[in-house]
């Protein structure tokens, strides 16, 4: 079953995902670079604290906490030892794009906690065979959203089509890694459908997904339970299929991710 990743800062909705089983709560405090970057884009920058780090932590019981940092930077290691003395489970390390970057994290958290690098910049990815064995790794992530632009692709997913989240699963795996890549819509919403993201989830023998913005909508959030209870169906249906299914699959949501980027096209 996928662990469930919700992006939050308020302890009354983590401990509701907490009680749902199988979730993974971050509280995100990376600042520096995104705005610029990410600039004229319909994306989210997180106004979480550190504070938010133990506030969550207090209500928690089942799930693991993470917290992303800062890309390294001189205040790294404050960073670190506050987010840890705060009581986080894991770190992810963001924006990185040379191994070094990974090898320096990896020796300032010095095995204290599990780092999840997210990999996000076409240097990461071209670097990969050289920081996927660095000690204190526990999970590889891709995210989607920077590496298509990093890449210069028109649509969030066509690094999925094209084969390099598979090259980055297969390298997690051989090297006993969990992986997880991108976020997902509700089973029927989203340019690329809830359903069809999980289809390439279950494919890739990925272990975790970031629940979207969009998942969880101040409107309705009483559909909250309902929509993860219809994904948790929709995850059992798909991983009843044959290979020949997995394969046709595979091959029609290519066809749909390339039909979307065509259709952004200037």
């Amino acid at each position: 079953m996928l662990e469930l990743i919700q992006i939050t800062n308020d302890p009354a909705f983590a401990r509701r995902c907490d009680a749902l089983g199988n979730f993974r709560l971050f509280v995100d405090l990376e600042r520096l670079g995104k705005a610029e970057r990410q600039a004229g884009r319909n994306t989210f920058i997180s106004v979480h604290a550190l504070d938010d780090v133990a506030r969550v932590r207090e209500v928690v019981r089942q799930s693991k906490l993470m917290v992303r940092v800062n890309p390294l930077n001189v205040g790294t290691p404050a960073e670190v030892d506050a987010v840890i003395a705060q009581g986080a489970d894991m770190l992810m390390l963001p924006m990185f794009t040379q191994a070094h970057e990974v090898r320096e994290f990896s020796a300032l958290v010095n095995g204290r906690l599990p780092i999840v690098p997210l990999l996000e910049t076409a240097g990461a990815l071209e670097c990969l065979e050289d920081w996927i064995a660095t000690p204190g790794l526990t999970e590889v992530y891709v995210g989607l959203n920077d590496l298509h632009i990093s890449l210069g692709h028109r649509f969030m997913f066509v690094p999925l089509a094209q084969g390099l989240v598979d090259r980055v699963a297969h390298a997690a795996h051989r090297q006993g890694l969990r992986f997880g890549f991108g976020g997902i819509a509700r089973v029927d919403e989203g340019q690329l459908p809830g359903r069809d993201v999980l289809a390439e989830h279950l494919r890739l023998g990925s272990g975790s997904v970031i629940l979207s913005r969009t998942f969880n909508r101040a409107d309705d959030s009483g559909a909250f339970d309902a929509e993860v209870a219809k994904l948790r169906r929709a995850e059992a249906e798909l991983s009843q299929r044959t290979p020949a299914q997995i394969e046709a699959d595979r091959l029609r949501v290519a066809s749909t991710i390339n039909g979307i980027a065509a259709s952004l096209a200037v």
